[in-house]
């Protein structure tokens, strides 16, 4: 999933650049701008601190276009304002040098209102947004839970269980450190010869510590797309069995290329594959890998046979409420941003997770061509929500308000009816990215969790 920073973009030009751009029609900037680098920043704010409202209550956004932390002069943004993620008609208004106040109306019920705004300046686009909260703790998921949810996993696991691991396990030396050991491994899944004719195998690195003893595991499963991966050293270095995986039944430690090649072609849109049959979604096997995976780790000699965390983001996020829910080997999760949270609310004109596959189309409102009542159902067995009500293990979860892939409507919709101890870190103006002290966050969470020093 392309990750991107939506609130500050940075646009530096040379001398030379500018006065060729002289003689283009753009929004002016002061004179003394034009002849250094410049960073350009689309700010805006609502006007509570918390960014949070009561239903009913008005929310102003302020806004405010600078560069070099300076207002530009006669600026003109476009902004739309409405419920996340629904389609809403673009205003445009001059931005006066103290800042355009925006009347964003109010919310009925629960939810979230976004603004986004837009403006050009010398011939680059730049966007900001604000996203302001409506009792965000009250948001009730839309996603319908099947009877046979729990006997369809169950069958599932009992697929898996007859299937040896037949684990291989390749020293990296070139990657081991002092403290850490680090192999390529790989194990066996479902989906192998009774479909494909082929054993199916699931990749990863492992990192262990080098010193004898035993240690807490961690799982990090991987967000979407396709790409190596080479485990986690630092937290094994502290002391944790650390594997990390990729999902698509291929090794972890070839050149970047392949990987984009995989991206552009044969696993391109996946998150869509066989979405009309619960039992053939390509998710059916992910989400029973990562319970393999944790059947590797409970292997491994050196595992303390007590403590098994799992944590990952976006797709990984999803993935870690996942393997939380279906294996009760898991004392602890970390996720951020989860996808596939409350997929159905957008048949029901709310913001809905990624993929989004029944998101109606942006220009003409029409319904997605996915929204069929076979895609429907099975994705009411997939749905992250529904593996959230039977998370039974302590959690640090952790998103913003402007995330524009796995919108706050729909990982509220989750996290909201978890009944395990849960602890939520927010980072407000934060979209589908992450920063240093989020990642510290994560990692000072996970620490305490597992008792390291």
């Amino acid at each position: 999933m392309h990750l991107r920073l939506l609130l500050i973009a940075s646009f530096i030009f040379t001398a030379e650049a500018s006065l060729a751009r002289a003689a283009v029609p753009v929004t002016p900037v002061p004179p003394q701008a034009t002849l250094r680098a410049a960073t350009v920043q689309v700010r805006v704010a609502p006007d509570h601190r918390d960014w949070t409202y009561q239903p009913g209550e008005s929310v102003r956004f302020k806004v405010t276009v600078t560069a070099d932390n300076e207002p530009i002069d006669g600026v003109t943004v476009g902004y739309k304002v409405g419920p996340e993620m629904m389609p809403v008609a673009m205003k445009s208004a001059a931005v006066p040098p103290e800042g355009l106040v925006i009347d964003g109306g109010t919310m009925a019920q629960p939810g979230f209102l976004r603004c986004t705004v837009t403006t050009e300046v010398a011939g680059h686009t730049y966007r900001g947004a604000a996203t302001a909260a409506f009792t965000p703790e009250k948001i009730v998921p839309t996603q319908v839970e099947p009877a046979d949810f729990d006997a369809f996993w169950q069958s599932g696991k009992a697929e898996l269980a007859k299937i040896p691991v037949e684990a291989r396990v390749t020293l990296l030396p070139d990657a081991c450190t002092d403290a850490v050991n680090v192999y390529h491994v790989s194990f066996r899944t479902v989906g192998g010869p009774e479909r494909t004719g082929i054993p199916a195998r699931i990749y990863g690195i492992l990192c262990e510590p080098k010193a004898p003893g035993h240690y807490p595991a961690v799982l990090k499963v991987p967000g979407a797309h396709v790409r190596p991966y080479s485990g986690d050293k630092s937290l094994a270095a502290r002391g944790v069995i650390t594997l990390e995986i990729g999902v698509h039944g291929i090794p972890v430690n070839l050149p970047q290329e392949f990987y984009d090649q995989l991206d552009a072609a044969a696993l391109n849109s996946y998150w869509f594959y066989n979405l009309d049959d619960r039992e053939t979604f390509y998710f059916h096997r992910i989400y029973l890998s990562c319970v393999r995976a944790n059947d590797f780790l409970a292997s491994r000699e050196m595992w303390d046979g007590k403590n098994l965390l799992v944590m990952g983001a976006s797709q990984g996020g999803q993935l870690t409420i996942v393997t939380a829910a279906l294996d009760p080997r898991v004392t602890g999760l970390a996720a951020t941003h989860p996808a596939f949270c409350d997929v159905s609310a957008e048949l029901h004109g709310r913001a809905g997770g990624w993929p989004h596959p029944f998101q109606p189309d942006a220009n003409t409102g029409k319904p997605s061509p996915q929204a069929t009542p076979a895609k429907i159902a099975t994705a009411s067995y997939y749905d992250t929500v529904n593996f959230a009500r039977r998370v039974k293990v302590p959690g640090y979860y952790t998103w913003g308000y402007n995330d524009d892939v796995c919108p706050p409507t729909s990982t509220y919709a989750a996290y909201n009816v978890i009944t395990a101890p849960k602890e939520l870190g927010l980072t407000l103006e934060l979209a589908h990215s992450y920063t240093p002290e989020q990642s510290e966050a994560i990692n000072a969470w996970v620490v305490r969790f597992l008792g390291l020093k």
